[in-house]
């Protein structure tokens, strides 16, 4: 992993300066993060657009999760750090509205000894059609998903997403239909 580094944050969201990517998820440092998500309405269908993320990552590696996320560079904006992860984990060069819809909170403690301790600004946009090709070291497939069934595997097989996915999900649902 390349020397990265994350913006720490205080308990309410307040920058207070700068880690090394890995070391802050060794000491479960509170940090920014941004979680996209991609949807569609698909024959009356809400789909949404679902990465399986690469097995090699550093963490839940093999499992499912938003279109894809990370965290913004020091002095770099949620929507120009979204569109230029797009970019780097799916080839999605598409012309997107990226909406900011607010943030959800979240601490994961993993069995490799990291954790994730994030204040994760959830990004929301609306296309019907979406071309990517895909980084392998950061996406094994990319998917369409009707929200019926990312429901019905959630219930009967919650493991397969990533620990913060639902809580992007649902603020994502509670955005979409108010």
């Amino acid at each position: 992993m390349s020397c990265e580094l994350v913006v720490v944050v205080d308990k309410f969201g307040k920058p207070i300066g700068t880690e090394e990517k890995l070391e802050a998820h060794r000491l479960g440092l509170k940090h920014l993060a941004f979680s996209v998500l991609i949807y569609r309405y698909n024959a009356g269908h809400l789909e949404f657009l679902l990465q399986k993320r690469a097995i090699n990552k550093y963490h839940s590696g093999g499992l499912w999760s938003n279109t894809c996320c990370s965290h913004p560079r020091p002095d770099e904006e949620i929507i120009s750090a979204s569109q230029r992860r797009l970019v780097e984990e799916l080839g999605i060069t598409t012309p997107l509205e990226l909406i900011d819809i607010g943030t959800v909170s979240y601490c994961a403690k993993f069995s490799n000894g990291l954790t994730e301790n994030e204040l994760d600004h959830v990004v929301i946009a609306e296309s019907n059609k979406v071309e990517f090709n895909l980084n392998a070291d950061e996406a094994e497939l990319c998917e369409w998903w009707q929200q019926s069934d990312i429901e019905q595997t959630m219930k009967a097989e919650p493991a397969t997403f990533s620990a913060w996915f639902r809580l992007v999900l649902e603020k994502t649902t509670h955005h979409l239909s108010n």
